[in-house]
Parts: structure tokens; C-alpha cells; sequence
């Protein structure tokens, strides 16, 4: 690798951090202003995304400089392919954060619904997911990868529950479907997140090992009925 290239694939890689700590901070702003109720929070969130999309493209348009420039092969082509991948992951998840906040904007104008519903818990699983997912790619750990990818069935298992019990919410109240139906969007887009997160530890794990694993979900999955 050139000093040159050196020097702009590390420039990928602090612009790549910064966007993935942005996105980081609107997923919990967003989830904290669900919470609280907090209008001027989800607004800002919804404000930020033109932020997000504009550091999206311009990544986008360094990976395709360096790409076009340099010709990379082997390890430092996944590198930026891999850069490439994570950054579009990364802007959907500031979308994700937007819907939410878009959906607690309605949510304020309702009566607080009495649903045991979970999103703190929830949240709290698909930030860690996030976290670790970007973790890996900054450290090349392909262990902390694949516990992301197997870490995706819990928030899956989550969704699901928060689905069952809003359709009997739903049931026993039908004149707050409205206010429901948002609430399952909600559960739907921290799932999505958790999605996201998977695919940036599949990339990981293809950077580093050369290894696609996106179509082989029980090689990192514990066995059923055994322990993670």
C-alpha cells in the first residue's frame, strides 16, 4: 500500500467512525425522547438526518475515489468495499431513528397508552448490537462479529412478543389502533437497526476473514437449546 492510499483509507476510516458515532447518538436521542415524550427531541432528530445523508455521501464518493485512483486488491479492496457497505448500513439506521422519531411525534399528540411494552429493553439490546457491530470493524474482531450476528435472534424474539402484545391491546381497545399501529412501527424499526448491525458484523468478518457468511446464519448461532 502506498503512503498516499495509507493516508486515504485512514481518512475513510475517521470519517466512517464519525458517522457511526452521529448515528449512534440519534439511535439513543431517538428512543430517549419515545420515553420521555420529548417533541423538541424527536425534532432535532428528524433535523440531524440532512447531516447523516450529507457525510453518507461524501464517504461514498472517497470509496470511489480510492477505488478508481488505487485499484486496491485483496485485504485493502474488502477494506473499502466493506467501508462502502457499512456506510450505507449506517444511513439507513439514521433513517430508522428518524421513523421513530416521526412516530413519537404522533405518539405526543395521543393519551399515553397502559401497554407493557418493553422499548427501553429493546433499545437497549440493538445499541449494544450497534455498538459492538462498529466495535469489531475498528478492532477487526471477528469473535465480537459473529456474537453481534448471533445477538440478532434476541431482538428478533423481542419484536415478535411487542407484536403479540399489541394485537391484544388492539383487541381489547380498538378505538387506540392508531397510537398501536405506531407503536409496532416502532418495535419494526428498532429491529430494523438490529438488521443493520448484523450486516455491518457480516461485513466485518468478510473484510477480515475473507469469509461471506450472510447466507450461513447457523454457523455463528448456538445450537437450539444450548447456551449462547
Amino acid at each position: 500500500m502506498t503512503a498516499h492510499m495509507l493516508k486515504e483509507i485512514d481518512n475513510l476510516k475517521r470519517m466512517l467512525l464519525y458517522l457511526s458515532t452521529s448515528v449512534e447518538e440519534n439511535v439513543f436521542k431517538a428512543v430517549k425522547a419515545l420515553d420521555t415524550r420529548d417533541t423538541a427531541l424527536a425534532e432535532r432528530i428528524i433535523a440531524a438526518d440532512q447531516d447523516t445523508d450529507r457525510v453518507e455521501v461524501n464517504i461514498e464518493e472517497e470509496c470511489l475515489k480510492v477505488l478508481a485512483l488505487h485499484q486496491p486488491v485483496a485485504i485493502d479492496l474488502r477494506l473499502v468495499v466493506t467501508v462502502l457497505k457499512i456506510n450505507n448500513d449506517l444511513e439507513r439506521i439514521g433513517d430508522e431513528s428518524v421513523n421513530i422519531a416521526e412516530r413519537t411525534l404522533f405518539l405526543n399528540t395521543q393519551p399515553p397508552l397502559d401497554v407493557p411494552l418493553d422499548f427501553k429493553g429493546m433499545a437497549e439490546k440493538t445499541k449494544t448490537m450497534l455498538k459492538n457491530s462498529l466495535t469489531a470493524f475498528v478492532n477487526l474482531d471477528t469473535k465480537l462479529a459473529r456474537d453481534v450476528c448471533a445477538a440478532d435472534d434476541e431482538v428478533d424474539a423481542i419484536n415478535r412478543e411487542m407484536y403479540a402484545h399489541i394485537k391484544a391491546a388492539i383487541r381489547r381497545d380498538p378505538s387506540q389502533v392508531d397510537s398501536l399501529l405506531h407503536l409496532v412501527s416502532i418495535s419494526r424499526h428498532l429491529e430494523r437497526i438490529a438488521d443493520h448491525a448484523t450486516n455491518i458484523a457480516e461485513d466485518v468478518i468478510y473484510m477480515v476473514a475473507g469469509e461471506i457468511v450472510r447466507h450461513h446464519a447457523e454457523d455463528y448461532r448456538p445450537p437450539q437449546g444450548k447456551p449462547a
